[in-house]
C-alpha cells in the first residue's frame, strides 16, 4: 500500500505537467518556457499556488491575481492520473509492468484531453508513446500471440524478448493499418475527412502497448462509446451531426486506458459466451 499511496503522488505531480503539456503543445509552444502562468492574465503561478488538487481548492478554482476562472480540467487531470498511477501499483505492485501502464495511463489522458479542447492528438505524444512502447516490450513481455505467429510462419523461433518487440510492432501496425484504410475508405465514399491522422498514430501507440488484440478491444471500445456517447451529446445539445467534430481521440484514449484495467476479463467473458 505504500508504494501506491506513493504512486498516488508522483502521479498528482505528472498530472500537473500533462496540463502544461496539453495547453501547450496543440499550440506549437514549449512546455519548458516560459514557466507555468495564467492562462488569462499571464502573470507567473507561484510554486505554492501550483500544487496539484491543493492549489485548486485553496483558491477557489480562481487566479489568485486577476480572480478568473480556472478550468475544471486542471484538478481533473491531476486526480485521474494520480488514481490510475495508485491502481497500477496496487495491482502490479512496485514492478516494471505497473512502471509500463502509468506511462501508457500518463500518455493516454494527455491526449484525451487534448483532443477534447482543441482537436489535436500532438506528435509528441503519439510518436514518443509509441517509440516507448515499443521500448518497454523489450523489458515486459506484450501478451499477445499475433506476433508469434507470424513468425512462426516465417519459421523463426527467436528469444523471449524479440518475439514481445515483434508482438508490440505488430500491435502498432496492423490495427492502425486497419484504422487508416478505413479512414480513406470513408473519404473515398463521402469525399470527406472522417479520421484524422493523429487517431490512427494513437492506435499505433496503443498497440505498441497493449499488442494488437489490446489495439482492436481499443478500436471497438472507442468506437461504441464515440457512437453513443458523442451523437447523444450532438443530439442533447442541437449541433450539426453532419459538420461537428467528434474527439475520437478522447474515447479511444479512455477505452486503452480500460483495455489496460479490464481487458482481459472483456476477452474471456467473449470468448465464453
Amino acid at each position: 500500500m505504500t508504494e501506491a499511496i506513493l504512486a498516488l503522488l508522483l502521479g498528482l505531480l505528472i498530472g500537473s505537467f500533462l496540463n502544461v503539456c496539453i495547453h501547450r503543445w496543440p499550440r506549437d509552444l514549449s512546455v519548458v518556457r516560459p514557466r507555468s502562468r495564467c492562462p488569462l492574465c499571464e502573470h507567473p503561478i507561484a510554486w505554492y499556488d501550483n500544487l496539484p488538487l491543493v492549489s485548486f481548492a485553496v483558491l477557489g478554482g480562481r487566479c489568485r491575481h486577476c480572480r478568473g476562472r480556472i478550468s475544471w480540467r486542471y484538478p481533473l487531470v491531476e486526480f485521474l492520473t494520480g488514481a490510475l498511477f495508485f491502481v497500477y501499483v496496487l495491482t502490479f505492485g512496485p514492478t516494471l509492468a505497473a512502471l509500463k501502464f502509468c506511462l501508457f495511463a500518463a500518455l493516454m489522458v494527455g491526449l484525451m484531453f487534448a483532443d477534447l479542447e482543441e482537436r489535436i492528438l500532438p506528435d509528441e505524444m503519439t510518436l514518443t508513446g509509441l517509440a516507448a512502447g515499443l521500448l518497454c516490450s523489450w523489458f515486459v513481455p506484450v501478451d499477445d500471440l499475433t506476433g508469434r505467429a507470424l513468425l512462426w510462419l516465417a519459421g523463426l523461433e527467436p528469444g523471449a524478448r524479440v518475439a514481445s518487440l515483434v508482438e508490440s510492432a505488430a500491435g502498432a501496425a496492423l490495427p492502425a493499418l486497419f484504422l487508416w484504410g478505413g479512414g480513406r475508405l470513408f473519404k473515398k465514399i463521402r469525399h470527406k475527412e472522417g479520421l484524422g491522422l493523429g487517431d490512427v498514430k494513437l492506435v499505433a501507440m496503443a498497440g505498441a502497448f497493449l499488442g494488437v488484440e489490446g489495439a482492436l478491444l481499443t478500436m471497438i471500445l472507442g468506437s461504441v462509446a464515440g457512437a453513443v456517447l458523442g451523437y447523444s451529446y450532438i443530439f442533447a445539445t442541437k449541433k450539426d451531426a453532419a459538420t461537428y467534430e467528434l474527439p475520437f481521440g478522447t474515447f479511444l484514449g479512455a477505452a486503452g486506458i480500460a483495455v489496460t484495467l479490464g481487458g482481459s476479463r472483456m476477452l474471456a467473458w467473449y470468448m465464453a459466451r
